[in-house]
């Protein structure tokens, strides 16, 4: 069992309401737009297993070190994430070619600012967009999702609300 606590497009900024609740997961995983080298090492001060892909946002600075896309297992689920992805039946190109390529359990992005969690019978998984966490953009409530894998299953999804933008 493994608590995962999923950001996006937090643009640089880190709340700090959102501490503890990183500091009581497992792994952090964050699907892009993460906007500075600083937020990166304040989450890695968190001192978990942390999981990124850079965004359209992010500079050469955290390209370099950050890859576009992830793909890996975790708790028998084989994970996909990229930032720019689109959702069930409009998800964009470049996106349906990794899905149908990796074919993932769990297809993580971030980009559009707006939570979604809708699972996909077509391709038989579930997608996952934490919305927005950070201060930049048109979203009016700031957040990110916490969950659980448990042995080939996600359970105990929380949306965490950090108020208004």
């Amino acid at each position: 069992m493994i608590k995962i606590g999923l950001l996006s497009d937090s643009h640089g900024f880190l709340d700090p309401s959102l501490i503890p609740v990183l500091e009581d997961c497992d792994e952090i995983w964050h699907a892009g737009d993460i906007g500075s080298l600083k937020l990166v090492d304040q989450l890695r001060k968190l001192n978990k297993p942390l999981k990124l892909v850079y965004g359209n946002i992010d500079g050469h600075d955290i390209r370099i070190d950050v890859p576009e896309d992830l793909v890996w297992k975790v708790e028998g689920m084989k994970v996909l994430m990229t930032h720019i992805g689109g959702y069930p039946g409009h998800y964009t190109a470049r996106a349906k070619k990794l899905l149908l390529d990796e074919k993932p359990d769990i297809f993580v992005c971030g980009h559009s600012h707006i939570l979604k969690v809708i699972y996909d019978k077509q391709l038989n998984l579930l997608h996952i967009n934490p919305g927005a966490c950070g201060k930049e953009g048109f979203h009016k409530v700031r957040t990110m999702v916490r969950f659980v894998i448990d042995n080939g299953k996600v359970r105990d999804l929380d949306i965490v609300e950090m108020g208004v933008r």
